[in-house]
């Protein structure tokens, strides 16, 4: 029986009429939101659609100018996220903020530092932390620096970060993006139980049939407004997808094999050795022909990210030979891959695609500053880079006030779009492609499903790396599975189902 108590207990979260002004953009227009104390409430829209700015409204790294914050039934003014914090708000954000050239357990307890008669305790964090990585799965290694870790493995940092903090209230912000099904389901468990608890999890994601599983309750956002509320046992996908962006949901199948007899790329025995010895890559041979997009599949980790860099030039070979159409290319350079015709869309954006602080022009000629239009003689054209980067942004639909927009102030999903439309604009004869999805709202999505899918069938050779198996799947003409540095698998796109894939990707159907 529910005590009066209970049944008037103030929600876990209330946001009234919040209004949030940037110089030219209203990002969030008189939104209301109610998250109610043991729910997991998901916030759904495309990239800008302010999201993330109402969730750093509520997390203290933004005053609203307008609207009131509420937390378990008091008002809240909060100065910054130590504020938040202090009130058990917590927030794993998109793009993680970790410090490289510190270990796991120093990021954890960075700024929570654990005292013992006046000295730090360390041994005491790294109880805990072995406590919270057993009790969510989270297979950390405290003493790992985090330079050293994939995206998969820095997100599950920053989970543990807020667990260790002791947030009543999680905001999550695209938590499954790195995780195979199989994971998916083991992660919303985990929710179930943090429910259990009487904790609340404020869930952002673009996965919308994950919404519809994990959430009791959905809250639809559109151009910095709320449109709507959901129940996520009676909506669809279709039906969610159209709140969003007025659309249907956008599917990456293709229809016909455009794979010609012309080998593109040649890997052959590849390997690759960390500084400390250890094999991430070993003995990889595949080809990748004109016309195709050969899938790699594998849980973060597994040496996806090493071979790419690899065959990018961005990693040192311990062994292995690679072709790039008649000739050899092991010896070359990462500029001479490039000039050569590589092009090569990285799996974090903000680490290894843009410079946040630069014009969009001139994240438009990164990495192609040697040659036309960005080169003219030995200067820097900027006339024409300019010029360059205005029809990018016309042809990839890349949203924004103008050329001289600093990156850092686009959508998640506009600079997706500006990466992949810089790198397709060079006219590659080989484009590698690592998570190129990722964090982007469906209607980013399907513009660059299209664009690979033109690509493609225009002859342009494709490697994916991705984390979306429905993409992999949808995508791929070839499909492989890399696992502890071996590609252990070759599995048929048309036959293979998600978990069936995830089931090769864990070692589970070796």
């Amino acid at each position: 029986m529910t005590s009066s108590s209970e049944a008037v207990a103030p929600p876990a979260v209330e946001l009234q009429g919040i209004t949030k002004r940037f110089p030219g953009v209203v990002a969030n227009s008189d939104i209301n939101l109610v998250v109610r104390r043991g729910e997991v409430h998901a916030i759904v829209g495309e990239n800008g659609a302010g999201k993330s700015t109402l969730m750093k409204t509520l997390y203290g790294m933004h005053r609203p100018d307008e609207g009131s914050v509420h937390v378990a039934g008091t008002e809240q003014h909060f100065k910054s996220p130590a504020d938040a914090i202090a009130a058990g708000i917590g927030m794993v954000h998109q793009h993680f903020m970790l410090a490289d050239n510190l270990t796991v357990l120093e990021n954890i307890v960075l700024g929570s530092e654990p005292k013992s008669r006046g000295a730090l305790d360390f041994g005491a964090a790294r109880r805990k932390i072995l406590e919270i990585s057993a009790a969510y799965g989270l297979d950390l290694e405290p003493d790992t620096l985090v330079e050293d870790l994939g995206v998969g493995d820095r997100q599950r940092v920053e989970i543990a970060k807020v667990l260790y903090r002791g947030a009543t209230t999680l905001i999550l912000d695209e938590p499954t993006a790195v995780l195979v099904p199989q994971e998916v389901d083991e992660l919303f468990g985990n929710l179930a139980e943090l429910k259990g608890e009487g904790l609340t999890v404020i869930f952002i994601s673009h996965k919308l049939d994950e919404v519809r599983k994990v959430a009791d309750t959905i809250t639809v956002i559109r151009r910095g407004t709320t449109v709507g509320t959901a129940d996520p046992k009676t909506v669809t996908a279709r039906q969610l997808a159209e709140m969003m962006v007025g659309t249907e949901l956008p599917t990456p199948e293709t229809r016909e094999s455009t794979v010609t007899e012309d080998v593109v790329l040649g890997v052959e025995d590849l390997s690759v050795l960390l500084p400390t010895g250890r094999t991430v890559v070993d003995g990889v041979s595949f080809r990748v022909h004109r016309g195709e997009v050969v899938g790699i599949a594998g849980v973060e980790g597994n040496g996806q990210s090493e071979l790419v860099e690899a065959i990018m030039g961005l990693q040192p070979l311990a062994g292995g030979r690679l072709t790039f159409g008649a000739e050899d290319m092991t010896s070359w350079t990462t500029r001479e891959r490039r000039d050569g015709g590589v092009g090569f869309i990285p799996e974090d954006r903000h680490r290894q695609a843009l410079l946040l602080d630069a014009a969009l022009w001139e994240n438009r000629i990164l990495g192609n500053q040697t040659r036309p239009p960005a080169r003219k003689g030995i200067f820097i054209d900027r006339g024409a880079s300019r010029n360059s980067c205005k029809k990018i942004m016309k042809e990839y639909d890349v949203r924004a006030p103008g050329c001289d927009t600093l990156a850092v102030a686009l959508s998640g999903g506009n600079q997706q779009k500006l990466i992949v439309g810089r790198e397709m604009s060079g006219e590659p004869k080989l484009l590698i492609a690592a998570h190129p999805t990722r964090g982007v709202d469906v209607g980013a999505q399907a513009v660059i499903w299209e664009l690979l899918k033109t690509a493609r069938h225009d002859g342009l050779a494709i490697i994916l790396i991705s984390a979306d198996l429905d993409e992999l799947i949808g995508l791929s003409d070839t499909l492989y599975v890399m696992f502890r540095g071996k590609l252990v698998a070759q599995l048929d796109p048309g036959d293979v189902t998600p978990e069936q894939l995830g089931t090769h990707m864990t070692g589970a159907a070796a």
